[in-house]
């Protein structure tokens, strides 16, 4: 089948090289014309775990290539997906601007019928003012061309995205005729074996079951972090708890480890686009906003904690952090609990050197920020540093060499932003060891100094 691709992020870049895998071709479109010609040779506008061997592999195969001629790349394409940024607008509404721009000038162009599928996360309603587009079109023109516009949400996540498109938990088709769902249907073929992976509705359900598949995410990651919050007035240990509720078949285990909150380009915007959409119905949604304040809060509280072990005072302090990405996998910063952390210690005056295995490189604007030093290794970031705080859950984090941080850190404590490490890890390296769901005291030692053993290592 031939397929065009309108947008080459995340979404647009790993749709279009993994359906060229599996047999189709594919022409990924984008009006950058220095990314298109970089993504021309190989090399990739962004980091995500195998992608760039299948875009090599399918570029050398021919069955995918890259353009920025919107008209010529979608001609003879029997599907056309749309895969725009949809960011939040000043009120919190997603912005689709973009989006109904493209879909209008393809509406003009468009010399042949085709699928229309917007794969971008949009309001319910975009897919019918899309449509409309081309209706008005047809009733203008009588011999023009009839596209049906359809609903194709992703379910890609940051760092798996290639996993997840191959090996898909569902694949939703929102479309208004049979023909359309059955074109749909068959490109994704190879992705559904069995038939149990495709699921077909309304155009307007398959927009909204996005948005409902994030808040539904958002939801139980601020719960986990509120429920440890409780725990720490309750002199609880929440670890344990969290074993509890994975042991339930209705709760499962995904989700459970209390942090510094979620980020990213995906559920903090679509979370506010969903709280502005009840606005405007006249639902109040207080869980939603709920689920918002607990997020925000929660990055506000580890700053709050690492704040108490200075006595209050964080001017001229050095803080060592580890990871700058809103979660592993990605260098993706938009809206990382690490950054919103880094930009409250600098504002209280600490000097920060911080140290990611992929973003360092590409932050040069938060690199120049008085106050922020990049390091180039987890080490160099510890150096001279009091304390060390963990903000992403890296592989290389995840067991370093805790004798040289012990001789590293003055302070010797570690504020672990994703529970990534279990108390008894650091007690032998007399590390004090400080996570979410636990009251974090002043320290009272000198500074530079270091006692003998953990101060407050968690139970």
């Amino acid at each position: 089948m031939n397929v065009a691709i309108v947008g080459t992020g995340y979404v647009g870049l790993v749709t279009g090289a993994c359906l060229a895998e599996a047999g189709h071709f594919v022409t990924c479109i984008d009006n950058n014309a220095v990314k298109i010609g970089q993504m021309r040779e190989g090399n990739l506008p962004f980091h995500e775990p195998g992608l760039q061997a299948i875009v090599l592999a399918q570029l050398h195969g021919g069955r995918l290539r890259f353009s920025t001629d919107l008209t010529g790349g979608t001609q003879q394409a029997q599907v056309v997906m749309l895969a725009i940024g949809t960011p939040s607008a000043a009120d919190g509404c997603a912005n689709v601007d973009s989006l109904l721009q493209c879909a209008k000038a393809l509406a003009d162009t468009l010399d042949h019928s085709c699928v229309l599928a917007v794969k971008s996360t949009a309001p319910v309603g975009t897919c019918d003012h899309v449509q409309s587009f081309f209706d008005a079109r047809q009733a203008s023109v009588p011999d023009a061309p009839r596209v049906d516009v359809a609903s194709n949400p992703e379910f890609l996540a940051e760092g798996r995205a290639v996993d997840d498109f191959r090996n898909p938990d569902r694949i939703v088709i929102g479309a208004g005729t049979a023909q359309a769902a059955a074109t749909l249907s068959s490109l994704y073929a190879p992705f559904d074996p069995d038939g149990r992976r495709r699921l077909c509705m309304d155009v307007r359900s398959a927009e909204f079951a996005k948005y409902a598949c994030n808040a539904m995410l958002a939801s139980r990651i601020s719960l986990v972090n509120e429920l440890a919050n409780i725990a720490e007035k309750m002199q609880t240990d929440m670890r344990s708890i969290c074993k509890v509720l994975a042991t339930d078949h209705r709760i499962g285990p995904d989700f459970l480890r209390p942090g510094a909150g979620y980020g990213g380009s995906c559920l903090p915007k679509d979370l506010r686009a969903l709280i502005r959409t009840a606005e405007q119905c006249q639902e109040p949604a207080p869980l939603l906003r709920a689920v918002e304040e607990v997020n925000q809060r929660q990055v506000r509280l580890l700053f709050d904690s690492i704040q108490r072990y200075f006595g209050g005072n964080l001017w001229g302090r050095r803080i060592a952090v580890w990871g700058l990405a809103f979660k592993p996998g990605t260098d993706d910063v938009r809206e990382s609990p690490s950054l919103a952390l880094i930009r409250l210690l600098i504002d209280a005056g600490a000097a920060v050197q911080a140290y990611d295995p992929v973003v360092c490189a590409s932050i040069p604007k938060l690199a120049s920020r008085p106050g922020l030093e990049l390091s180039s290794s987890a080490a160099q970031a510890c150096r001279h540093s009091e304390v060390l705080v963990v903000m992403t859950e890296w592989q290389e984090f995840a067991e370093p060499d805790f004798s040289a941080l012990a001789g590293s850190l003055e302070s010797g404590a570690v504020f672990d932003g994703r529970n990534l490490y279990r108390p008894e890890q650091l007690a032998p390296f007399h590390l004090q060891h400080f996570r979410v769901g636990q009251k974090v005291r002043g320290n009272p030692l000198a500074p530079g100094r270091r006692a003998a053993t953990p101060v407050h290592s968690c139970p």
